[in-house]
């Protein structure tokens, strides 16, 4: 199981990274992995604003569709449209190509409330 150091994690499986300001959000290599092979990923592409724990959007694999939380507030400034075409980066890459949002965080002290990678691998029985 890949559980990248230097992220943080949600209970619902969503990882995030920063750079300054900016948060990318995803899905585990843990959450992929559960849900199958990816065949959509629906995010509003006018999405404007996340809020923390709030639905981001959904992610459809074969057998299931499961909610997208995010794990910090901010306004959006970027919607992976990649994933439109090919959902299957999600399962090949869910760190890299398989992000799917950037936000400028609204209060970075959100991002102490979530996981680290040891955390998170002991939550999922690691």
């Amino acid at each position: 199981m890949n559980i990248p150091e230097g992220l943080k994690y949600t209970k619902e499986h969503e990882w995030v990274s920063t750079t300054g300001k900016i948060a990318t959000f995803g899905i585990t290599d843990y959450a992929q992995g559960e849900l199958g092979d990816v065949v959509f990923v629906d995010i509003d592409p006018h999405l404007q604003e996340v809020a923390k724990s709030a639905n981001f959007g959904t992610i459809e694999a074969v057998k299931t569709v499961s909610e997208l939380y995010a794990p910090c507030s901010g306004k959006v400034i970027e919607i992976n449209k990649t994933l439109t075409d090919s959902p299957e980066k999600v399962n090949s890459d869910p760190y890299g190509e398989g992000w799917m949002i950037k936000i400028e965080m609204a209060n970075e002290s959100e991002l102490t409330d979530l996981l680290d990678d040891a955390a998170y691998s002991q939550l999922i029985g690691e």
